[in-house]
């Protein structure tokens, strides 16, 4: 089984953009957003995915990630709940770590979310200045969770 142990973190300033190597325009959508398993279609720029996330406890979670066609990847997000996500990912390197850093679009307008994905949950790391509070954990800034209604989260 695939593991995925990941922090997340809110930004708290645009300083990330100099410090990008790479970034990616995203469109993603879910087929299902139950916490139990989320199954995830995502489109970056000419590539495809579909990702199968199941329940984790704190930062690590099972995850399984393939890549797809892109035309299938299409007629998936058609079928996927509303709101599908759309989101430019700033690649950056801090101290050895490769940082995900993204900037959302649309009605997430404004909301900047960091992630690491570290090897083991008792890895240890620096933190970049752009850093803020720390997220791990909390539903309200899964992908999955972005963008619901509040009244359709409870």
């Amino acid at each position: 089984m695939a593991t995925e142990i990941e922090h997340k973190y809110l930004v708290i300033d645009g300083s990330f953009k100099d410090l990008a190597c790479h970034q990616y325009e995203i469109k993603q959508g879910f087929l299902s957003r139950d916490p139990e398993r989320t199954v995830r279609v995502r489109v970056r720029d000419d590539e495809a995915f579909i990702t199968i996330k199941g329940k984790g406890e704190g930062a690590a979670h099972p995850e399984f990630e393939y890549h797809i066609p892109i035309d299938d990847a299409m007629e998936m997000m058609a079928m996927c709940e509303p709101p599908i996500i759309e989101k430019t990912r700033y690649i950056i390197m801090h101290e050895g770590n490769r940082w995900e850093v993204d900037e959302f679009h649309g009605d997430l307008e404004g909301l900047i979310l960091a992630e690491l994905e570290v090897p083991s949950v008792e890895y240890r790391f620096p933190l970049p200045r752009f850093i803020g509070r720390e997220v791990t954990g909390e539903r309200q800034y899964y992908n999955s969770a972005l963008g619901i209604k509040m009244k359709d989260r409870e």
